[in-house]
């Protein structure tokens, strides 16, 4: 019927795409500090209560529309440190070569993430992970001449500490502390890709 009004499209329901899209926008934002922690957790539960595409488009009215890469196009690494891996119903992947901040700070909620250190450009050859994993999970992978120290916490959750130990002259030093609430935090030591054996020589 042609005297039907047209329908506003910011009236329209979201999908749980166009939610996950104003996630990603938030979490770009958090890892480039342009929004606290704080906020991004206000903002977080807007996301699942909005109920039309202009309650989501007003969470990030005031944000760019930019996601983060994990993985450098040109094949070298970020020129921007790594600092915070986020994971909500989701998950993220630090990997490859990029280049890590002397601080790292992951949450997982009821998502994961894996911090791969073996090919990581680090600041001083040295970094502190805080991980926190509710109902999530975070699996760090260090190189095997990694000098390892974990002093987490798990509550009706797991913080392994078995790759505890000292590394070799020359290698990488890996603070890991934080804590697992229902949830679980891995360190594990793993040979660098196209070694052998990364404890010869």
């Amino acid at each position: 019927m042609s005297d039907l009004p047209d329908r506003d499209p910011r009236q329209m329901r979201p999908s749980d795409r166009d939610r996950d899209r104003t996630l990603d926008i938030l979490r770009a934002a958090t890892e480039e500090g342009r929004l606290p922690m704080t906020e991004f957790h206000e903002r977080l539960d807007l996301v699942y209560s909005a109920r039309t595409y202009g309650e989501l488009e007003r969470i990030t009215h005031d944000l760019p529309d930019t996601t983060p890469r994990t993985e450098p196009a040109s094949g070298g690494a970020r020129s921007r440190a790594g600092k915070l891996g986020l994971a909500f119903m989701g998950g993220f992947t630090r990997a490859g070569r990029w280049r890590a901040a002397r601080t790292f700070t992951s949450v997982t909620v009821w998502g994961g993430g894996t911090i791969d250190l073996r090919e990581a450009i680090l600041d001083g050859n040295e970094i502190r992970i805080r991980a926190f994993a509710i109902m999530g999970g975070v699996g760090v992978i260090v190189p095997e001449d990694a000098d390892v120290e974990v002093s987490g916490v798990g509550i009706m959750g797991g913080f392994d500490h078995r790759a505890n130990g000292p590394g070799r002259p020359g290698g990488p030093r890996v603070v890991v502390t934080g804590l697992a609430f229902w949830g679980g935090v891995g360190t594990m030591r793993k040979r660098r890709e196209g070694r052998k054996d990364d404890s010869a020589g």
